[in-house]
C-alpha cells in the first residue's frame, strides 16, 4: 500500500487519525506512586488482567516487595523490581470514552533524569504524581527535590497540558486541609514554571486503593466523598486537548529504543514529530550516509500501513546494518534531510542555579533521546525575559533566572572529533528545536534553537 505523498497526506486528512491519540509522560518525585497509579489504573481499564494481577502479587510477595505489586504492570526488568523503583520508559497505551492515551511512566530517581527527559521529549500532556503523606511531599517539592525539576523539564520540553494526582491521601485520612495546602503550594510554581493555570487540574486519589481514578465509590471512598464531588483521574484524561500535529512537515523520528525485530532485520522505536511514513518507504538516517527501508509500522500494538505525526511507533527497519543505527539519531525522508549542526545559536532561560554560566561552561547537551558534551562557546546577548528584547550584547555572565541568546558547540570526547547532531530551528520544526542543558547532574537551562551552522 504504497501512495503517492500527496494521496498520503489525503488518507490522514481523511482519517482524522492526525487529530486522534495523545501521549501522557508521568512524572514527580521517586516514591511518589507513579507506576502503582498506573498498574492500578491501567487494571480498572481492562488493560490488565486478574492473571496478571495475581502473579505479580504473588511474585512481588515472594521477593518482599508486596507494595509494589501494582508498579510491576509497568516496571518489568528484573533490576527495576529488585530495586523497587523505575529506571526505563515503560510504553503503555489504554483507552478512555474519548481518547486513545499512549502511557510513558518516566523514572523519578535523580540518577535516571536523562531517561525522563527522553520520555517527557516524546509526550503531548504530563501528569504529575504527588505524594500527599506527611513529610513526603515537601521531600519532593524543596530544593533537590524532582518534583521541581520534572515540572521545569516537562514544561521545556514542550508540554502544555498539566494534571496533578495527589496521591496518598489515605494515609493521611483524607483531609481536606492536606489536599488544599499541597494545591496551595504547588500553583504558583506551576505557573512560574510556565503552565497555564487553565491547563492545570489537580485531582485527589489513592493509587493503592483504586480511589477516584477511573471511580469514586466504595467504603475506601467513602471518606473522600463527604468534601470531594469532582471528576475521577479518567474524566480529567478524557478532558485533554490532543495538540495539533504536524503532519505537512517532512517525517522526523528520533530513535529512542533500538531492539532486535522478530525474525530478520532491527525494529527501532520513537515517536512521529511530524509528517507521515509508510510501509516501503527509504528512509536516511542521521548522522551518517546510510539508508533504511520501513518493512513494518506498528503504533498501538497494530500493524498498520502508514502512520501520521503525534504516533508513537515502531519501526521495523530492513537493508541496513543494525551498526549504522544508534539511540538519539534521526530518522528522515532522503529528499528532505534534518541538517547536521556541531554549532548552533539558542535561547535559553536559565533556571535556579548556584554557579553561574559564562563563556566556555562546559555542558551536556539533551536533544530527544540523544546527550553529547558541549560548551557553551559565546553568550550573545541577555534578554528581557517578558518581552525577548536584547538586555545586554556580549554579557560576561549568565546568572540565574534569567533569558539570554548564546552559541553551543559540540565538544569532542578523547582523541574524536565531536559529532554533528540532528537538529532543526524551532521556527521550521518546534518538536526538533528544542533542547535542555545540564550540568554536573543538574539540568540549568532550556530553550529552543535559533540558528544552525550546518556541517
Amino acid at each position: 500500500m504504497n501512495f503517492a505523498q500527496d494521496k498520503l497526506l489525503e488518507e490522514v486528512r481523511k482519517s482524522g487519525k492526525d487529530k486522534r491519540g495523545l501521549s501522557l509522560v508521568v512524572i514527580g518525585h521517586v516514591d511518589a506512586g507513579k507506576s502503582t497509579l498506573m498498574g492500578r489504573l491501567l487494571y480498572e481499564l481492562g488493560r490488565m488482567d486478574d492473571r496478571t494481577r495475581a502473579a505479580n502479587e504473588r511474585n512481588s510477595s515472594k521477593v518482599g516487595k508486596s507494595s509494589f505489586s501494582w508498579a510491576w504492570g509497568l516496571d518489568g526488568t528484573t533490576e527495576e523490581r529488585e530495586r523497587g523503583i523505575t529506571m526505563d520508559i515503560a510504553l503503555q497505551s489504554f483507552h478512555t470514552k474519548k481518547q486513545q492515551i499512549t502511557v510513558l511512566d518516566a523514572p523519578g530517581h535523580k540518577e535516571f533524569i536523562p531517561n525522563m527527559i527522553s520520555g517527557a521529549s516524546q509526550a503531548d500532556c504530563a501528569l504529575l504524581v504527588v505524594d500527599a503523606s506527611t513529610g513526603e511531599f515537601e521531600a519532593g517539592f524543596d530544593r533537590g527535590g524532582q518534583t521541581r525539576e520534572h515540572l521545569i523539564l516537562a514544561r521545556s520540553l514542550g508540554v502544555a497540558q498539566l494534571i496533578v494526582a495527589v496521591n496518598k491521601l489515605d494515609q493521611v485520612q483524607w483531609e481536606k486541609d492536606r489536599y488544599d495546602d499541597i494545591c496551595t503550594l504547588l500553583r504558583p510554581f506551576i505557573v512560574q514554571s510556565g503552565f497555564h493555570p487553565s491547563k492545570t487540574k489537580f485531582v485527589p486519589v489513592g493509587a493503592l486503593s483504586g480511589v477516584n481514578l477511573a471511580k469514586c465509590e466504595g467504603d475506601e471512598a467513602q471518606q473522600l466523598l463527604t468534601w470531594y464531588k469532582g471528576p475521577t483521574l479518567v474524566d480529567l484524561l478524557d478532558e485533554l486537548e490532543p495538540p495539533s500535529r504536524d503532519f505537512l512537515s517532512p517525517a522526523r523520528i528520533p530513535i529512542s529504543n533500538i531492539f532486535k525485530g522478530q525474525g530478520s532485520g532491527t525494529s527501532v522505536s520513537g515517536r512521529l514529530l511530524s509528517g507521515v511514513v509508510q510501509v516501503g518507504e527509504k528512509l536516511r538516517i542521521l548522522p551518517g550516509d546510510e539508508t533504511a527501508v520501513v518493512k513494518t509500522i506498528e503504533v498501538e500494538e497494530e500493524h498498520v500501513p502508514w502512520a501520521a505525526a503525534g504516533s508513537n511507533l515502531t519501526l521495523a527497519l530492513v537493508s541496513v546494518d543494525p551498526i549504522q543505527l544508534s539511540i538519539g539519531s534521526v530518522l528522515c525522508p532522503p529528499t528532505d534531510p534534518v541538517p547536521l549542526a556541531s554549532v548552533f545559536t539558542a535561547k535559553i532561560i536559565i533556571f535556579d542555579i548556584q554557579v553561574p554560566i559564562i563563556s566556555g561552561t562546559m555542558v551536556e547537551l539533551f536533544h530527544h533521546s540523544r546527550d553529547v558534551p558541549a560548551t557553551v562557546s559565546k553568550l550573545i546577548s541577555s534578554l528581557d525575559r517578558t518581552t525577548g528584547k536584547v538586555v545586554k550584547p556580549n554579557p560576561r555572565v549568565l546568572a540565574k533566572a534569567s533569558s539570554a541568546e548564546v552559541q553551543i558547540t559540540l565538544r569532542s570526547t578523547g582523541s574524536s572529533t565531536a559529532r554533528p547532531i540532528a537538529v532543526e530551528p524551532y521556527a521550521v520544526n518546534k518538536a526538533m528545536g528544542r533542547i535542555l542543558i545540564r550540568r554536573e547532574g543538574e539540568t540549568i537551562a532550556a530553550g529552543i534553537v535559533m540558528d544552525v551552522q550546518h556541517v
